[in-house]
């Protein structure tokens, strides 16, 4: 499966808008149950108004709410960020910090979080579960049982090779969200056939999601 992903997309990356760690680090959290085309949609303005963590840091939730309120849950997020501004302003000199520990004591930042930007910021051997990667794994079978996403993170961490990892994250969400999509995978055109668990069981057919 790995080499199938390596030749069918050998550039693989994550599909959010950004220029700086820390915008990086705001999409991120922004994203959190939302598309990515719609983050993309708000930060352009979001980024020119908060270049850096120290002009977030002194705006006010209901001053960063006014860019993100067409995101889900943007009272919430804008709060986030906020504090997430603040803490990196106070703790760790403005600079979005390399240790899972650290970036999940920010405010609005999860494990999910913390491993995006840790593979993709610092190309650190960091696996990211999503719902598209949590539901991918289980169903092509590059796990198998696993009901978290930390036991799914373990379980990919365990057997794909660090150096591949950072990559890795980025074909499990990409197949997921064009390919094997969560009500309809689309197995007709999937490279994936031979291998997968799930076409397996279903004898080919498509209809359903596991």
């Amino acid at each position: 499966m790995l080499q199938w992903f390596e030749a069918a997309m050998p550039v693989a990356e994550t599909e959010l808008n950004y220029d700086t760690p820390f915008h990086l680090l705001v999409a991120v959290i922004l994203s959190a149950q939302c598309t990515d085309k719609r983050v993309n949609l708000v930060t352009p303005a979001l980024f020119e108004a908060y270049p850096t963590p120290a002009e977030m840091a002194v705006a006010s939730p209901d001053d960063i709410y006014q860019y993100i309120k067409s995101v889900s849950y943007p009272n919430n997020k804008a709060r986030s960020l906020a504090g997430m501004a603040r803490k990196l302003v106070d703790d760790f000199a403005g600079e979005v910090p390399a240790d899972i520990d650290s970036l999940m004591s920010l405010p609005g930042v999860g494990r999910k979080t913390a491993n995006v930007i840790l593979a993709v910021v610092y190309d650190r051997a960091a696996m990211a579960v999503d719902t598209h990667v949590f539901r991918v794994s289980e169903r092509i079978g590059l796990t198998t049982g696993s009901r978290t996403p930390l036991a799914t993170e373990k379980a990919l961490m365990k057997y794909i090779p660090a150096e591949i990892v950072p990559k890795a994250h980025h074909w499990l969400i990409l197949h997921g969200r064009y390919v094997c999509k969560a009500r309809r995978p689309d197995c007709l055109n999937c490279g994936l056939t031979t291998l997968c668990r799930y076409y397996t069981n279903n004898n080919g057919s498509s209809s359903g999601a596991v």
